[in-house]
């Protein structure tokens, strides 16, 4: 951060989102219609972020001990992020600038394919001040957008957005590589950033959950992943203005991201629903030599990384979800096996005027040892049936997914079903929960 100013869980489902992909959403029809699933996020392992910072920390051993800009150790850094991407698949360029007499360096990888007109763009700062290695700040950030992008790759990920990401060079010196990019951009490529997603620090060894609160539809979406594991969040507020999301927001586009702490103090309250040690700062060594390997807390820095790939993934599907509430049944319904009779887990809505939306969501997450089995199915209140997942997915096990389903000639209030058969025998499961959204 600037010095500018002083396990995923097996029920998390994937939730889509609306706001910057409204503009998607289907004509309604009369007959039900399938419904559109999203892809699954995947599970970011945290091994495989913490092998990327063990790399930051020995490349900064090396170089003086820090990654500042205008040093050894910040090219170097450079060079690790960038083989990495180059060998998964990505486009990468690397732009230079100058800053305090020194050359820096800004990292943009492209993944291919995806609507090049609507850009979906995740950033982390990978310089560090030179006090330090800066593995929290912002060594964290950056390897955790550095693994997404090879989850991305392992994936083979078809997005409906275009994916890039970017590390920024000299933000501890004002967000300068950031705002270079930013400002270099010609405004027709500035129009087609649909949204961008900022991380810095988020392992801060005493952390908090923080979201930044500005386009309301990246907010939303994260929010949605911490509520799906249990995790109250609360609005970001130390480091507003102070990251590389500053001059994107200047430039009017969509911002949003995740943040871990820094200085500030944990408060009681917060240390009570959080963990940690109230009366003690968010990261003791920002800004100092301390800011090691040691200086991670690997939950947060899990969690975290987890959040940034579910993001990635349902932003990056241009799914759109209504902006209504939602209704969630979390009582476990076991499936008999073949042949026995389908089975439902029922959700009372009310309180919603009108018809459902063209764009209703239904978030299902059933634990089962061959999903390839399983026929489920969306029963609306007047009987309508809308096919939801019908034996495909192969041996794989469990269905946790999300899907669109144009139910605009449904009332919303009533009782709404989830209704799940077991089509061939030798398999068993149960539903763990689905929720509706409208």
């Amino acid at each position: 951060m600037s010095l500018s100013v002083s396990r995923r869980l097996a029920a998390v489902t994937a939730i889509a989102v609306a706001g910057l992909f409204a503009s998607t959403a289907p004509a309604a029809l009369a007959a039900p219609t399938a419904a559109t699933a999203a892809p699954t996020p995947p599970d970011i392992p945290v091994a495989n972020v913490k092998a990327h910072l063990a790399q930051l920390q020995s490349i900064a051993t090396a170089n003086g001990g820090n990654r500042a800009h205008g040093r050894a150790g910040y090219k170097a850094s450079v060079d690790y992020v960038k083989a990495k991407l180059d060998a998964a698949g990505f486009t990468t360029t690397l732009q230079t600038f100058t800053s305090s007499g020194a050359t820096g360096y800004n990292l943009i990888a492209d993944w291919p394919g995806g609507d090049p007109n609507s850009v979906l763009m995740a950033g982390s700062h990978l310089d560090s001040v030179t006090a330090g290695p800066g593995i929290n700040d912002n060594g964290s950030g950056s390897a955790a957008i550095l693994e997404t992008a090879l989850a991305v790759s392992r994936a083979q990920l078809q997005p409906t957005k275009h994916l890039r990401f970017g590390w920024w060079g000299a933000e501890e010196l004002g967000m300068i590589g950031s705002k270079y990019y930013v400002n270099n951009l010609p405004a027709a490529e500035k129009s087609k950033i649909s949204g961008y997603l900022n991380f810095d620090m988020i392992g801060s060894p005493n952390p908090g959950y923080f979201v930044y609160d500005d386009d309301p539809t990246i907010e939303q979406t994260f929010k949605n992943y911490y509520a799906g594991v249990g995790i109250p969040t609360e609005i970001e507020t130390e480091g507003d203005g102070r990251s590389d999301h500053a001059p994107f927001k200047s430039a009017g586009i969509p911002v949003g991201g995740l943040f871990s702490g820094a200085d500030y103090t944990k408060t009681a309250a917060q240390a009570q629903k959080w963990g940690g040690t109230s009366g003690q700062a968010f990261d003791r060594c920002y800004h100092a030599s301390c800011d090691t390997s040691a200086n991670i807390n690997d939950t947060a820095l899990d969690r975290n990384s987890d959040a940034i790939a579910y993001a990635i993934w349902n932003l990056g599907a241009a799914t759109p979800v209504p902006p209504g509430p939602s209704f969630e049944n979390t009582t476990d319904v076991n499936i008999p096996d073949s042949p026995g009779a389908a089975v439902t887990s029922p959700i009372t809505v009310s309180g919603v005027a009108g018809n459902a939306p063209a764009t209703t969501k239904v978030d299902v997450n059933i634990v089962h040892t061959y999903r390839g089995d399983l026929v489920v199915d969306l029963v609306a209140p007047d009987g309508t049936v809308y096919n939801l997942h019908n034996r495909s997915g192969g041996s794989a096990d469990n269905l946790v997914q999300s899907y669109t389903v144009n139910a605009s000639s449904e009332v919303a209030n009533g009782v709404w079903k989830l209704q799940v058969k077991d089509g061939a025998a030798q398999d068993t499961g149960y539903i763990n929960s689905w929720k509706i959204t409208f």
